[in-house]
């Protein structure tokens, strides 16, 4: 089964940016699509977006334009661009590949 680790999370005010990473173990990362999720406090967890082996990519509506989600299987690692950031993106962000899920990093937006 594939271990996903998230990074790349912390503390930014409105309008910057972050990049988060996925790095996930096993010689079958390549092979599926990876998903972003997000959680914030006192809601459910929402998805966000999903690239797929061929970078193929979806976005959450509300995120589209803002959040870019790319992959270098050469690393196995999944990154999420996240740019405009607003005060409503505070959550925990996971990323998930099949059944296996991270531990999630915190990213917080603070003005």
């Amino acid at each position: 089964q594939v271990q996903l680790v998230e990074s790349g999370g912390g503390l930014v005010q409105p309008g910057g940016s972050l990049r988060l990473s996925c790095a996930a173990s096993g010689s079958i990362f390549n092979l599926y699509a990876v998903n972003w999720y997000r959680q914030a406090p006192g809601k459910q967890r929402e998805w966000v977006a999903t690239i797929s082996p061929s970078r193929i990519t979806n976005y959450l509506d509300s995120v589209k334009g803002r959040l870019n989600t790319s992959r270098d299987n050469a690393k196995n690692t999944v990154y999420l661009q996240k740019n405009s950031l607003k005060p409503e993106d505070t959550a925990v962000y996971y990323c998930n590949q099949r059944v296996g899920w991270g531990q999630g990093t915190q990213v917080t937006v603070y003005s």
